[in-house]
């Protein structure tokens, strides 16, 4: 089965874990090797990437890098294990980074080989091959675009910033009046993220910020064509629980654009293929289980799940609901 995930960070890079044990088990289950029973590609947001002391950080992919390879920090949710950050000491030393975004020795090899790459002209879908063939990772990941779309935020107080000073440095407190990706009205979509929509058997929209991580991803002029046009059913996933968000500050994003902090809400906010949106399908919490009829009225068929994603059973089990699902799609 080829299975293409569109994704974000944290919660994507979770998610995508979750569809990888999945695809691990049933493989076993039917007593085949795992690569020649499902291929799972990874559709990545680009919009959180930015330019930082000369280097071009990226971390939606490299979340999902660190958790697929099992080099990530698990204690603290985010970067590499056994990380230092003697270099990045020293850099806020010179003034040259903020002291409120920290890069560890180990993260800025990535960061370091990433730019020498591009420096060269390397295109990123390349570049992502080169980082993932270090480590077996299950999944092919796959730039959403080769552009520039870096996410900017205008707030109350009139600013404008780069997302990550607002989430990083600020941690949304500063309420957003909207969300700007520079230069997308004119990028493209990578062609192997296109192939990867177009070639699927399903295609997962992991629990990512509707607002920020897969915003970015639809708003690409002709990706959102895409997910639209293929054959495959599309299932989505509720990143909020009982009106509260799992991971991160979703809520700040979705208020900005006018959409509660709810499950249903936000499903209707991406919208039925039928209704010129991107869904077929949608999963959200047990807690949620009120909203079932009236999605499925809506023309998006609904389940309610467990969605908290605790360890690799509970992933992989979301990850076989949303394939469940899309089968019945079908």
């Amino acid at each position: 089965m080829r299975i293409t995930v569109l994704s974000g960070g944290v919660g994507g890079a979770r998610f995508v874990s979750g569809v990888r044990e999945w695809a691990r088990r049933d493989a076993a289950a039917q007593s085949l090797a795992e690569d020649a029973a499902h291929d799972i590609r990874v559709v990545v947001n680009t919009g959180d990437d930015w330019w930082l002391a000369g280097l071009r950080i990226a971390p939606d992919h490299d979340s999902l890098l660190y958790s697929l390879s099992g080099q990530n920090d698990t204690e603290r949710g985010w970067g590499r294990r056994e990380e230092t950050e003697r270099v990045a000491a020293e850099l806020q030393a010179w003034g040259v980074t903020p002291s409120w975004f920290t890069l560890g020795d180990l993260d800025l090899g990535v960061h370091i080989a990433r730019t020498a790459w591009l420096r060269a002209g390397v295109p990123l879908s390349e570049v992502y091959r080169r980082l993932g063939e270090r480590w077996p990772l299950g999944a092919t990941l796959i730039p959403a675009t080769e552009d520039e779309v870096d996410t900017h935020v205008h707030t109350t107080d009139g600013q404008r910033m780069h997302f990550q000073e607002w989430w990083t440095r600020h941690r949304a407190g500063i309420p957003a009046v909207r969300f700007e990706n520079a230069g997308i009205e004119t990028a493209q979509p990578s062609p192997e993220a296109l192939e990867a929509i177009a070639d699927a058997d399903v295609v997962l929209i992991a629990p990512s910020n509707p607002v920020v991580s897969i915003g970015p991803i639809l708003g690409i002029p002709g990706l959102r064509d895409a997910v639209r046009a293929t054959s495959a059913p599309v299932v989505g996933v509720a990143p909020v629980i009982g009106g509260r968000v799992v991971r991160g500050m979703a809520d700040a994003c979705l208020t900005a654009i006018g959409v509660e902090t709810d499950a249903a809400a936000i499903a209707r906010h991406y919208a039925a293929r039928g209704a010129d949106g991107v869904l077929d399908g949608w999963l959200l919490a047990e807690e949620d289980a009120a909203s079932v009829d009236g999605l499925t009225q809506d023309g998006i068929l609904t389940r309610a799940v467990p969605l908290w994603m605790r360890d690799a059973d509970t992933s992989a089990a979301l990850a076989g609901n949303a394939i469940a699902l899309a089968r019945d799609v079908r």
